[in-house]
C-alpha cells in the first residue's frame, strides 16, 4: 500500500502498516498516546509517518506488561528528551520484573500445590486441602513472625528480634516440591491455632529477663546454638563442652549469677519443664531442606542436643516432646 499524496495515512494505512487492528489504533489514539497529525474534511484521522515507530514502540511496551498509564509517562519522557529516553522506562521495567517474580513465585507453588493433592491419597485428600487452603500465594510468613514475637520476652530490642526472626521463620522456597509445600502449610497452621491456657507458652527461664537482658540473652544463645550445630551435622552424641558451655554462660551473663553445678542443675530442671514446640522445628528443617539434601540443623535441633548434653552433666531428666 502506498502513502496519500501528503504523506499522511488513514487509521486504516497505519494500523495495516503497524500489523494491528483499526480498533487498536484507536484505542491508544483516544487515550493521547498516538496524536494525530490532522483530520480530514471529513473527519477522518490522518496520521504522519512517525506515528508508524511510535506505535510500534506502544506495542512493544504493552507486550512487555506495562500498563497504559507507564506508557504514556515513558512516552512522555521520550518526547522531553527528543528520543533520548530516561528513567520513567527503567523503573517501569524494574517494577514489572518484580511483578513477575512474584507472579512466577505464585504459580510454582501453586504447581507443587497441585501436585500434591493429585499425589494423595483419597484418605488425606480432604486434608491437605484444608491445609492449602489456609496460605496465601506466594505464601507469607506473617502467622509465624507474629507466633515469635508473642513468644520471645517482652520490650526486647528491635534488633535482638529482627536478628531472632531472621533464624527462626524460614522463607518459603522459592520453587518447592510438593513436601515443601505440605511442611510450609503445617507450619502455618501450628502457628495460627490456639495456644495452650491464656496465652502464648514461654519458656520460665526467659519470663524474668527485661528487654536489655533479653538481647544478651538470646545472643548468647544464638552463639551456643551456632557451635551446637557443629556437632549435631558431624553427628555426635550430646555432651559437655565449649557449646553448653556458651549455652550455659548465656544464663549467666544474663541473670548476673556465678557458673556452678549447683545453678546447671537449676537450669536443666527448669529448662526440662519449659513448653515444648519441637514440631515448629521439625517442620522448618522440612520446608528448608533441598530434596535429596540432608537436613541441615535447626536452633530447636542445636537447643535440644544442648540441654540433652545438660542432662548428661548433671544427671537430670530430658523433657517430653510435645
Amino acid at each position: 500500500m502506498g502513502s496519500t499524496s501528503d504523506d499522511l495515512w488513514g487509521i486504516g494505512e497505519l494500523a495495516a502498516r503497524a500489523g494491528v487492528t483499526v480498533k487498536t489504533v484507536r484505542f491508544y489514539s483516544d487515550r493521547g498516546l498516538l496524536p494525530e497529525a490532522t483530520r480530514s474534511a471529513g473527519g477522518h484521522r490522518r496520521y504522519g509517518s512517525d506515528a508508524l515507530d511510535r506505535l510500534r514502540l506502544i506495542r512493544s511496551l504493552r507486550g512487555l506488561g506495562l500498563s497504559v498509564r507507564e506508557v504514556r509517562r515513558v512516552l512522555d519522557e521520550e518526547d522531553a528528551a527528543d528520543g533520548g529516553g530516561g528513567g520513567a522506562l527503567e523503573d517501569a521495567v524494574a517494577g514489572r520484573l518484580r511483578e513477575l517474580g512474584t507472579e512466577i513465585r505464585a504459580l510454582r507453588w501453586r504447581e507443587a500445590a497441585l501436585r500434591l493433592v493429585h499425589e494423595s491419597t483419597p484418605g488425606d485428600r480432604a486434608d491437605r486441602l484444608r491445609l492449602i487452603g489456609g496460605l496465601s500465594v506466594p505464601p507469607s510468613t506473617a502467622p509465624l513472625v507474629r507466633f515469635w514475637r508473642g513468644w520471645l520476652p517482652p520490650r526486647m530490642p528491635r534488633r535482638s528480634v529482627d536478628a531472632f526472626l531472621a533464624v527462626a521463620v524460614p522463607q518459603p522456597p522459592q520453587d518447592p516440591d510438593p513436601a515443601q509445600v505440605l511442611a510450609f502449610a503445617r507450619l502455618n497452621a501450628l502457628t495460627l491455632a490456639p495456644c495452650p491456657g491464656t496465652a502464648q507458652p514461654q519458656p520460665e527461664a526467659h519470663r524474668a529477663v527485661d528487654g536489655r537482658r533479653a538481647a544478651v540473652l538470646y545472643a548468647g544463645l544464638a552463639e551456643s546454638y551456632e557451635l551446637a550445630g557443629v556437632q549435631v551435622r558431624r553427628g555426635r552424641n550430646p555432651r559437655p563442652g565449649e557449646a553448653l558451655d556458651r549455652f550455659v554462660d548465656a544464663y549467666t551473663s544474663t541473670y548476673g549469677v556465678r557458673d556452678s553445678t549447683g545453678f546447671r542443675r537449676r537450669l536443666a530442671g527448669q529448662l526440662a519443664a519449659d513448653p515444648r514446640i519441637d514440631r515448629y522445628w521439625d517442620l522448618v528443617a522440612e520446608v528448608v531442606t533441598e530434596p535429596g539434601r540432608r537436613p541441615e540443623p535447626t536452633p530447636g535441633a542445636a537447643h535440644d542436643w544442648l540441654l540433652a548434653a545438660l542432662a548428661v552433666e548433671t544427671g537430670t531428666s530430658l523433657p517430653t516432646s510435645v
